[in-house]
């Protein structure tokens, strides 16, 4: 068994997607890499998993080292088929993208290239989602440093259970890279603006469409160093979605609003059978 660090790669892009390969170039001389990604692009699909049909596992040619499958499901499919079904030892870390869009701010609530990320950290794998903010791809030699010695860095000081890191790169990363900044993750995020279009036989459809929504962002939040040239690394926690202060706040009066009096909790004697 090699002693090479063992990385599984996904995306929401889909398996024939140009990041997906940027990704693998930028690590398959660093590590024993297998591919499970989704057989057609799932933008947008967040942590959704298949329920309503099979799911189906197709292997795909990639190259003479790396073994590679489709799946016709979403990004976190692709990651629960991989653990469970198709690799025959855990992955060291789940690398995901390199996605074609920004994935900064609160877009990590929709993001199928997140969501193949919180789908193996909540098995115990630790993870790095990688996105462009430009839509073109840049020439692997533009990032290769940066997903190497992010990568090599997390395998070496790993994240505490339950965390990832949500990293981006800003625009023209080819460039004007100033270097890497931890982030908070920040508030901008896509909103919905829907087009209305009518089908040739009348029926109304609609185009959901999206406009980025900026909000005033921390100094130091990931929306605000990508506007700064920086490639932001935002650490995300997912192990205990418990809101702890409502919970202090919270819990003596929630639970007294349903409490019986004392009395209807004692034990009543049994009937005697006649």
């Amino acid at each position: 068994m090699s002693n090479r660090p063992f990385l599984l790669i996904t995306n929401d892009d889909g398996i024939h997607a140009s990041g997906i390969r940027h990704l693998w170039e930028a690590v398959c001389d660093f590590a024993d890499v297998a591919i499970v990604a989704p057989q057609s692009e799932k933008s947008g699909s967040g942590l959704s998993i298949t329920w309503t049909r099979p799911l189906l596992i197709q292997k795909i040619s990639w190259d003479d080292h790396t073994p590679a499958w489709s799946v016709n499901g979403t990004p976190a499919d692709c990651v629960k088929m991989a653990l469970s079904m198709i690799l025959d030892r855990a992955p060291d870390l789940v690398i995901s993208g390199v996605n074609r869009g920004s994935n900064a701010g609160r877009t990590v609530l929709y993001s199928g290239t997140i969501g193949g990320i919180i789908e193996g950290v909540l098995k115990g794998v630790p993870g790095i989602a990688f996105s462009f903010s430009d839509f073109e791809t840049p020439p692997v030699a533009a990032t290769k440093k940066y997903i190497l010695a992010l990568i090599e860095h997390v395998l070496k000081k790993p994240l505490p259970k339950g965390s990832f890191l949500n990293v981006n790169f800003p625009v023209d990363c080819q460039h004007l890279i100033k270097g890497i900044k931890l982030s908070r993750q920040g508030k901008g995020y896509w909103s919905e603006a829907p087009e209305k279009r009518t089908h040739p036989e009348g029926t109304p459809y609609y185009w959901l469409g999206g406009q980025w929504r900026s909000f005033e962002e921390e100094a130091d939040s990931d929306v605000a160093h990508l506007e700064q040239g920086y490639i932001a690394a935002a650490p995300i926690h997912v192990n205990d979605l418990t809101d702890l202060t409502v919970y202090n706040e919270h819990k003596k009066h929630i639970e007294a609003l349903f409490t019986a009096p004392e009395e209807e909790h004692k034990p009543r004697p049994l009937e005697s059978v006649q």
